[in-house]
């Protein structure tokens, strides 16, 4: 029998983004195969993580910045390379970053030896302006020892565009906690959030430019005009990226609309939302809007499915490497009005059945258990290499 390896899944924020969300998914799995995994993450203010793990979980103390982009990730780079470089802090067997903050600390910390080496999976790429941006962007790849992604779309992309060769590893989703079966929560969220007769159409991810969000207002403009009692219901957002001048666009929007706001009304933008709170909030939905212009993989997209919620999703990878034809909505994520056609379909409730059905079927193949052993026999593997630990070219 194998040792229990001693893995530290890092990550950037304690917020419930993606690449957060994989780390505790993953870890979890982890753990309920015997290893020793431990999410970690900057904690500056002592609040830990949005859910608790059933792994292992760190906080680093990390310093609030203020500042530009460009300062707040370089003290969280920082941060990390401090905290690691303590004495009294643990060592492990695995370092594996989730994000390019996370991995630009592991790859000083080689450098200077505290460390044998990591391992890094992509989510996604940015494009950034800033060069300084852009180039630890660049260095949280090429600095791995391994580098691993969560879709075909991105180990194409790598490979095309990076020369990475990248090992794919697919998301999952946790049918535990994910299921269509409500609970006491659905009615006091219910009534909590004004929720009407609808279509309640979800959009998560809060405003921003990547996940389309001034199109969806847009369709739901379109999709009101025939459903005159939807309402839109947008959740999360925490990011450290600057969405000020789009979320201003996305006001002046819903004002010249003449959109209510609040509970009860045709508009609600929850922010942050209790992460005890979100399987109900997938299943008071009639739908996800989730038209994304870039994703990794899109994790909440699973999870709607899991709840019993249909899916609108945007005509593009890596939803159509891992979505069958016949298993969500589809759009043209440039276009509201057929964002606006895909919710109106998915609202159809002979449609909305065959949806359910299929995004079961979806989910039954994608379990967190799978990609944990995935996991563990690359950690294995990069272990039992003789290049493990050598200084980096």
């Amino acid at each position: 029998m194998d040792a229990a390896l001693r893995i530290a899944l890092l990550t950037h924020s304690t917020n419930p983004r993606g690449g957060v969300v994989h780390a505790i998914e993953l870890g979890d799995a982890l753990h309920a195969l015997g290893q020793l995994a431990t999410v970690l993450a900057p904690d500056p203010h002592g609040r830990g993580l949005f859910r608790e793990p059933r792994c292992g979980w760190t906080g680093v103390p990390a310093h609030a910045v203020n500042g530009s982009l460009v300062a707040r990730v370089r003290q969280a780079i920082d941060d990390y390379v401090a905290w690691f470089e303590r004495a009294d802090t643990p060592r492990f067997d695995i370092y594996h970053a989730q994000d390019s903050i996370s991995a630009n600390a592991l790859a000083v910390l080689r450098t200077r030896g505290v460390i044998p080496g990591f391992v890094r999976t992509v989510h996604h790429l940015d494009d950034f302006d800033d060069p300084q941006l852009a180039a630890w962007q660049e260095r949280g790849y090429r600095d791995a020892d391994r580098v691993l992604c969560v879709s075909r779309l991105w180990h194409e992309t790598l490979a095309r565009e990076h020369g990475i060769a990248a090992l794919q590893v697919a998301n999952g989703v946790d049918l535990a906690r994910w299921t269509p079966t409500p609970n006491e929560r659905d009615p006091a969220l219910r009534l909590a959030l004004g929720l009407g007769p609808g279509p309640v159409v979800l959009a998560v991810g809060g405003v921003e430019p990547r996940k389309n969000t001034l199109r969806i207002l847009q369709a739901f403009l379109l999709l009101r005009a025939r459903l005159p009692h939807a309402q839109l219901v947008i959740a999360g957002g925490a990011s450290l990226l600057d969405h000020g001048a789009y979320v201003e666009e996305f006001e002046a929007q819903a004002a010249a609309a003449g959109l209510a706001r609040g509970p009860g009304r045709a508009l609600q933008v929850l922010g942050r939302v209790d992460d005890m709170d979100m399987p109900a909030l997938l299943r008071c939905a009639d739908v996800l809007a989730f038209p994304s212009l870039r994703e990794g993989f899109g994790l909440v997209v699973l999870e709607a499915m899991a709840s019993g919620t249909p899916v609108v999703v945007p005509r593009i990878a890596p939803f159509t490497d891992y979505l069958p034809a016949d298993a969500c909505a589809w759009a043209e994520p440039g276009d509201p009005a057929s964002i606006a056609a895909a919710l109106l379909a998915a609202c159809d409730p002979s449609t909305a059945a065959r949806l359910r059905a299929r995004g079961a079927a979806v989910c039954a193949e994608h379990g967190w258990h799978r990609s944990a052993v995935r996991h563990l026999a690359i950690y294995r593997a990069f272990l039992a290499t003789p290049s493990h630990g050598a200084p980096h070219a």
